[in-house]
């Protein structure tokens, strides 16, 4: 098993059509000159297809724990001759990242990991341009009970997340039901009075 073998895989299981990659893309509305932050970024499957959409003039943070993966995107990023793309490697808790600088913060597949959620988004809230916008895509208790999201907690109801996301200062912008197993939720901050 290679170094880059787990990278591959997500890539793999992200390009898949059972997770419906081009129907997220769509929905994100996507625009050159775009800054996204790919939070929990893997093997960069997402992280590629936004690097592509928002050109040269935008940017896109591949964000990750996980050094190899981050390796990974550096090496795969070159090979593709893809020059918009920066990684960093952080922790569960913090995203260093410019404040007031990002159009999307996408999160598939993570939300599960993260501790302290409504803070860590209330923080990554300051990351936000004023027309920002946070996509969750998250696992859900569906599926059989012998699958591996569900037998290892790796899921959170779209309940808790938009419960957890309100508390951070985030309301549901979008929800789409598209996806068999995970839902997908996209949030704004919430106006002040």
């Amino acid at each position: 098993m290679g170094k880059y073998s787990k990278a591959k895989m997500f890539n793999r299981k992200a390009a898949s059509k059972k997770s419906r990659p081009n129907e997220i893309i769509k929905t994100m509305n996507i625009h050159p000159g775009q800054t996204i932050a790919d939070i929990g970024s893997g093997g960069g499957f997402f992280t590629f297809l936004f690097s592509q959409m928002v050109g040269e003039k935008g940017k896109v943070y591949a964000v990750d724990t996980n050094k190899d993966f981050l390796e990974f995107i550096d090496t795969q990023a070159i090979r593709l001759g893809l020059t918009n793309i920066s990684t960093i490697q952080t922790t569960e808790q913090t995203i260093p990242l410019p404040p007031a600088s990002i159009d999307l913060l996408f999160v598939r597949s993570v939300y599960h990991h993260l501790q302290n959620r409504p803070r860590y988004f209330s923080e990554a809230k300051k990351l936000l341009k004023p027309e920002g916008r946070i996509a969750i895509i998250e696992y859900t208790k569906q599926g059989s009970r012998l699958s591996f999201h569900r037998r290892c907690g790796h899921n959170v109801p779209q309940e808790t997340i938009i419960e957890e996301m309100k508390n951070a200062g985030f309301t549901v912008s979008a929800s789409y039901d598209f996806l068999p197993i995970q839902s997908f939720t996209v949030f704004i901050p919430t106006e002040k009075p």
